[in-house]
């Protein structure tokens, strides 16, 4: 028998001590923590703001383990789990205090701080993402403001009327609205069929209703429908699921869940998630741009900003802007943040759809000369202390808005599906693409339920899945000991080679593993040691047939090879289709298989070979001990 080739073993030396280095992770568990961040880039946390956090913990008995301080953010470890939700309570009373401003400047989130020694994580060796139903994670549970929806809708739809009949050159026609229904009145009683005909053409989508008052005086009542709010809402759920799921790929978690939950609530839920301030911040933020023009002698309704810099503020005393938007954040369907050429200022490129390009092209062909203005706007999720009718403390989430213009400057020519904005710091910049890349939220959120998660089958049930995979590794061990003596004991310590590999590489990639992961871990076993079965059985045959023990080993791992591989190749095309067609639980458990299948192939074929030679290679032998 030929000695097995050096490089060969090389190869599984290296991989045994990868393996081996890179799960070292998994045995140190994470400390319970709170982080506090700013709601955006232009709020940063400081050393006072560290000190009256500590201070805040420690007057409400919060036991810390440590404080650290970062350019981004603020991580305070507990010593207890159970105090986590104390202490969010009390820093964000703390900060209240603080910014004045009930805390709507910075974000207070519950988080698991990684324990992995400093070594470990400078050659990038970290711990597997564990799920929902494992170590917890993020959960969410976001109400949206669907009657802002509407609302705007409404307001949209009376700057449409207000145009349509000042085109129509109809003149002293008084337009008010209340709710949902818009009325028309005018002295003049012909001009009640010129009335409605503008809203007919315009908007036939509106129940209408006409009639004349005893004075002579004539009105056209214009109604929008509950089918057509229904719609309205439905849309804003659609398009903000949606959204959430384009920003939760932004933020790259593994196994995210995104769903609708009665009329206007969605769940989000983060497993593994290690930064739930960050995903506070991308996901419960709804910024927004608008593009507008500058109002004039013409405008029929305007409204006042202020800019976003005191400087420019004193400089242009804000700026009136007409009220109906040219284009909105739902029109963009490209966003990436850059640098001016010329000034080196940061910017960001935006792309418009079709049919948001056109309506920039033609509001700023027929503008050329006016000035357009960008308005930026940002709903920020604020904590209100109230009080229930038992006198009881209850904390009310509201939704503050802050609206100001970000740039403000002459349309030089017809803009067209691509151009530029600026006006905004380079972190902003960056946030802002990110959130109009993912997609802009079309109404305002509010969390109405926020918690970093336990197990959510108990204890006992998670136990119970660890001592599965265990069970089943000893029972495994000890059928291939007793069924194959030494060659057993050889693809024991592959099995154990596959599982150091298979966690290693599943914890480089980010992968997050759940219980039925677990399951595949399990199988995984199966199926490897199913493979030395074979090869066993196959060295056992060419003994019977005469063969010497050590062409006997040469024939069965060369006569079992392409069997193996085709039998690893059809559960591994199975685990790819699970991954590609499934979702959740189901994503995880093919994640593990698929990962185990090829780990699997290297230890029982590579490894078990390699350590058989060892032994058996450069010996005299006259019986194996199979």
């Amino acid at each position: 028998m030929k000695p097995y080739p050096f490089w060969k073993y090389l190869i599984l030396i290296v991989a045994t001590l990868l393996g081996g280095v890179y799960s070292l992770p998994n045995i140190y568990l994470p400390d319970p923590a709170v982080q506090v961040s700013g709601y955006s880039s232009q709020y940063k946390v400081n050393q006072a703001i560290l000190e009256k956090a500590e201070a805040a913990l420690k007057a409400g008995q919060v036991q810390i383990l440590r404080s650290e301080l970062t350019a981004n953010n603020i991580t305070i470890r507990l010593t207890k789990t159970e105090d986590q939700h104390t202490a969010q309570v009390l820093l964000e009373q703390a900060i209240n205090d603080q910014t004045g401003k009930l805390g709507a400047n910075y974000v207070v989130a519950l988080n698991k701080a990684a324990t992995t020694p400093e070594w470990l994580t400078n050659i990038g060796a970290k711990p597997l993402n564990l799920g929902l139903d494992l170590a917890g994670g993020v959960h969410f549970v976001l109400e949206v403001d669907t009657p802002k929806s509407v609302n705007d809708r409404m307001v949209d739809l009376e700057e449409v009327i207000k145009k349509a009949v000042r085109d129509a050159r109809i003149f002293n026609v008084d337009i008010k609205r209340k709710n949902a229904e818009f009325t028309l009145s005018a002295k003049d009683p012909a001009s009640q069929d010129a009335i409605i005909k503008v809203v007919t053409d315009t908007l036939p989508e509106l129940a209408r209703t006409s009639g004349t008052e005893a004075d002579g005086s004539v009105w056209v009542k214009a109604q929008i429908t509950e089918l057509a709010i229904k719609e309205i809402e439905e849309h804003a759920i659609s398009q903000t699921l949606t959204t959430l799921r384009n920003r939760v790929n932004e933020l790259g978690v593994a196994e995210p869940l995104v769903q609708r939950q009665g009329r206007n609530r969605i769940i989000v839920e983060l497993p593994g998630m290690q930064d739930p301030a960050k995903a506070k911040a991308i996901i419960g933020k709804t910024a927004n741009l608008e593009f507008r023009l500058e109002a004039n002698e013409t405008s029929t309704s305007k409204e006042h900003f202020d800019f976003r810099d005191e400087a420019e503020q004193r400089r242009f005393g804000g700026a009136y802007l007409e009220r109906r938007p040219i284009v909105k954040g739902e029109d963009v369907v490209g966003a990436q943040p850059g640098f001016d050429p010329d000034t080196s200022q940061p910017q960001v490129n935006i792309s418009l759809s079709a049919d948001g390009g056109a309506d920039m092209h033609r509001a700023t062909y027929k503008n050329v000369g006016r000035k357009l203005g960008v308005v930026f706007i940002e709903y920020r999720t604020s904590t209100l202390m109230t009080k229930n009718e038992a006198g009881e403390p209850v904390a009310q989430t509201v939704q503050i808005p802050e609206r100001r213009i970000i740039s403000l400057a002459t349309i030089q020519s017809a803009l067209g599906r691509e151009f530029r904005t600026t006006g905004l710091g380079q972190e902003e910049a960056r946030e802002l693409a990110l959130l109009l890349r993912a997609g802009s939220l079309p109404a305002p959120m509010k969390f109405v339920e926020e918690r970093v998660i336990g197990p959510s089958l108990g204890a006992e049930n998670i136990e119970k899945g660890l001592n599965s995979a265990l069970y089943g590794f000893i029972a495994v061990a000890a059928f291939m000991l007793l069924a194959y003596k030494v060659f057993g004991l050889t693809a024991n310590i592959a099995l154990v080679l596959n599982l150091f590999l298979l966690l290693s590489l599943m914890a480089m990639f980010g992968a997050t593993i759940t219980l039925p992961g677990i399951g595949g871990i399990v199988l995984t076993m199966g199926i490897a040691v199913d493979a030395n079965v074979l090869i066993f059985s196959r060295i056992k045959e060419e003994l019977r047939a005469g063969l010497s023990p050590q062409s006997a080993i040469v024939a069965g791992f060369d006569r079992a090879f392409l069997t193996i591989v085709d039998s690893h190749l059809t559960t591994l095309l199975v685990a790819a289709i699970l991954f590609g067609v499934g979702t959740g639980p189901v994503k995880g458990f093919a994640a593990t298989l698929f990962v185990g299948i090829l780990t699997s192939l290297f230890s029982s074929i590579m490894g078990s070979r390699a350590l058989i030679y060892l032994i058996y290679g450069n010996r005299h032998v006259t019986k194996l001990h199979i």
